[in-house]
């Protein structure tokens, strides 16, 4: 396993070391992410992965949905050595990370992942990157751990708006003016000198152009449809 210095870590890695020279972007979130959640973090990622690179950990949910509308352009980190897949249900994602974008893993091998594992890693998550985002969170939880990692190294940090109830730990950081609210994904991007060359449409010409055929469409992963807009994959 080979091994790299990167800022103040010193990490084995697996893959395309040219993804380390782009501005990177920390995506985190819940594990038991909402399906909302789940749409917005892919959509982000998606746009944002045109000029960044998508930095995160590799888990179930929030994880997940970043490192898919990001790859290639993404960086998994790793709670265990590198020849330990974890977590297994998403086996087949983190090996094609190996393969096409890039893991990180500041052990060599035969390290599994301990719960002191997964704070370490989000120390390097939010280290290696530009700015946080995170996309839900409880206000106990290992995602608003990273939050304070943020503070520590001076790293701005991003939310998405949720409804009364949901996402404690980021509607308190919104609320407390500890984090800025992303309430338009497009508008976003554009202030970050991402133009959208997403074709997007809102739902009403979508409708008018495609009919019931929409809905199918969402279901057979064609589009995205948030917010009175329709993302075409």
């Amino acid at each position: 396993m080979q091994k790299i210095k990167i800022k103040d870590f010193e990490l084995f890695y697996q893959g395309n070391l040219t993804l380390l020279e782009k501005p990177k972007i920390a995506i985190v979130g819940s594990r038991k992410s909402s399906k909302y959640t789940k749409e917005i973090t892919y959509l982000l990622s998606k746009k944002l992965s045109q000029k960044y690179t998508i930095i995160t950990g590799g888990a179930l949910g929030v994880d997940t949905e970043a490192h898919k509308g990001a790859y290639p352009n993404t960086i998994f980190v790793s709670p265990s050595s590198l020849d330990i897949i974890y977590p297994k249900s998403n086996e087949n994602l983190i090996r094609n990370i190996y393969k096409n974008a890039l893991a990180l893993s500041e052990y060599e091998k035969n390290y599994r992942p301990y719960k002191h594992t997964f704070l370490q890693r989000n120390r390097i998550i939010v280290g290696l990157s530009d700015f946080v985002i995170i996309t839900e969170a409880d206000k106990k939880s290992g995602s608003m751990r990273s939050f304070e990692w943020a503070k520590e190294y001076g790293k701005k940090v991003y939310v998405i708006p949720h409804r009364i109830n949901e996402s404690s730990g980021t509607r308190y950081l919104a609320n407390t003016n500890q984090a800025e609210v992303i309430w338009d994904i497009d508008e976003f991007c554009k202030n970050l000198g991402i133009k959208n060359t997403q074709n997007v449409l809102t739902l009403n010409e979508a409708l008018k152009k495609y009919g019931s055929q929409l809905y199918e469409m969402e279901l057979d992963g064609k589009v995205n449809i948030k917010n009175g807009k329709v993302y075409f994959n």
